[in-house]
């Protein structure tokens, strides 16, 4: 066996090694026996077939303000945050802000955007504007704007720089330089990121209405605390069909695209 090949394979079972003594030291600070999660899960599977089959669709009808609610969570975040997170992306980007200075103060914002998670915005937001869909949509741009413009500007960051010194040497205009250069050459990534963040929103649109964002979560919160089991499943049923069908969409427009 080859020297570089056999200090590979020592360096991932070290790797192995130090992960699976990380779980079992987690395991005991924490206090989880992984011996009573395999002892408790026939409890729940009989929890589960008991009160939540079989899914109960009667109320459909009730059902579908929200999830048009979340649909539309997740257009209207994406499509506002991209305006932002692009203007973002372009200063973070080295390749197209040659400041430092300035480079650093957007990655500090977009920093803080981003590593609050959107149900620790949309807490806040809930105790600042009231319960509603206002703070929904704010909590998902937030987010998006933090997630994407990072995208973007990584993406931007790995584009060929060739191509913006040819055009310089050719005595492009600095517009012509980031139109031709850098932002035709982004598009792919650019559709890429934007698509797959919708479908991020559409999950994340559904997890805001359980602490009363709006949405279809809010209907899942409201059939638990009620012990309508049944009929939360049988949302959680449509939200899963409308994340599946949300992927569809995405991966169609993706290869029209391209």
């Amino acid at each position: 066996m080859p020297k570089t090949l056999k200090r590979s394979h020592q360096i991932g079972f070290t790797v192995a090694g130090i992960g699976l003594a990380l779980v079992f030291f987690s395991c005991w600070y924490l206090e989880i026996s992984p011996m009573d999660l395999l002892l408790s899960f026939p409890d729940f599977i009989s929890f589960f077939t008991a009160n939540f089959l079989p899914p109960n669709f009667s109320d459909w009808q009730e059902f579908l303000p929200s999830v048009l609610d979340t649909i539309f969570f997740a257009i209207v975040a994406t499509y506002i945050s991209t305006f932002f997170a692009m203007f973002f992306g372009l200063m973070m980007s080295e390749l197209v802000n040659p400041f430092k200075p300035l480079r650093v103060v957007f990655r500090g914002i977009v920093s803080f955007f981003r590593n609050i998670p959107v149900m620790i915005w949309a807490s806040l937001l809930v105790y600042a504007f009231g319960v509603g869909e206002l703070v929904g949509l704010i909590a998902l741009v937030i987010a998006t704007i933090g997630f994407l413009s990072r995208s973007y500007a990584d993406s931007i960051n790995e584009l060929d720089k060739s191509n913006l010194e040819a055009l310089k040497a050719c005595g492009a205009s600095p517009l012509q330089v980031l139109w031709h250069g850098t932002l035709v050459l982004f598009k792919p990534s650019f559709i890429n990121w934007t698509l797959y963040c919708f479908e991020l929103n559409i999950r994340s649109s559904t997890i805001l209405g359980m602490v009363g964002a709006g949405g279809i979560g809010v209907l899942i919160q409201t059939n638990i605390k009620l012990f309508r089991y049944e009929t939360a499943f049988g949302i959680i049923l449509i939200v899963i069909v409308m994340v599946l069908c949300s992927e569809l969409l995405t991966n169609k427009i993706r290869e029209r695209i391209h």
